[in-house]
C-alpha cells in the first residue's frame, strides 16, 4: 500500500510512503484489540481506593444497649456498618488491575487497528518538519491545511520534539505521541493518524 506524502501546507511532494502489507493490510482481529484496549484502561486505575470495615473503625467496642427488651434490633458495638459513622460492609481495598497480554497479541493488536484506519482512509503521510520556537499557531496553520480542523488528530513522531509537542498542547483534540508509545487505544481513540516519514520507518521497524 502506497501514500502520497504531504508537505505542511497540505500538497503532495511527489514523494510516496510505502506501507507494508504485514502492518497496515492484515485482516483486523477484533477480540485482540479488544484485550489490548481492555489492558491499557486497566493500567490508567491508580487501584488505591479504600474504606474502612468495622474492625477499623475508632470507637467503643461496648454493647450500646441491652440484648432484649428494648424493642428493636440487637446491637452490639457502636461500629456496626448499621450505623452512621459505622464500618463498611465489604468495602474497596487497594488492589491491583493489572492485565498480562503476550507481546505476539500486543503487536497484533497494533497492527489490527493500523490496518483499520488503513481501510478507512484515515492515515496521512507528513513530510519531517520541526519548529524553531513553540508556535500554536503554525500548527493549526498545518491541520487546517490538512483539512483536519475540529476533528481529533494524532501526530505520531519518530523523535522528541519538544518546540512541536509544545505548539499542540494548546489545541482541543490535537495529539502528538512517539512511534515508539505508539498503543492500540491511541491509535482508535483519535479520527485520523498523521504520521511523519520517519515515524512510518520506525513503526515498520518496531513491528516487521
Amino acid at each position: 500500500m502506497k501514500l502520497d506524502i504531504l508537505n505542511i501546507e497540505g500538497k503532495a511532494t511527489g514523494k510516496q510512503a510505502d506501507l507494508p502489507d504485514a502492518i497496515f493490510g492484515v485482516e483486523p482481529n477484533d477480540h485482540v484489540v479488544y484485550l489490548a484496549v481492555k489492558q491499557y484502561l486497566a493500567h490508567q486505575r491508580q487501584g488505591t481506593h479504600k474504606a474502612k470495615e468495622r474492625g477499623e473503625i475508632t470507637g467503643s467496642t461496648r454493647k450500646i444497649k441491652r440484648q432484649k427488651g428494648t424493642g428493636t434490633a440487637r446491637a452490639g458495638s457502636i461500629k456496626s456498618p448499621l450505623f452512621r459513622g459505622g464500618g463498611r460492609i465489604f468495602g474497596p481495598r487497594p488492589r491491583t488491575y493489572t492485565l498480562k497480554l503476550n507481546k505476539k497479541v500486543k503487536a497484533l493488536a497494533r497492527k489490527s487497528a493500523l490496518s483499520s484506519k488503513a481501510q478507512a482512509e484515515e492515515i496521512l503521510i507528513l513530510q519531517n518538519f520541526s519548529f524553531d520556537a513553540p508556535s500554536t499557531k503554525a500548527y493549526i496553520n498545518i491541520l487546517n491545511n490538512l483539512e483536519m480542523k475540529g476533528k481529533k488528530t494524532l501526530l505520531v513522531l519518530s523523535e522528541n520534539d519538544d518546540n512541536v509537542y509544545r505548539s499542540s498542547r494548546n489545541i482541543p483534540k490535537a495529539n502528538v505521541k512517539l512511534a515508539d508509545e505508539l498503543s492500540t487505544y491511541d491509535i482508535l481513540n483519535n479520527k485520523c493518524l498523521i504520521f511523519s516519514e520517519d515515524a512510518i520507518e520506525k513503526i515498520t521497524a518496531t513491528l516487521s
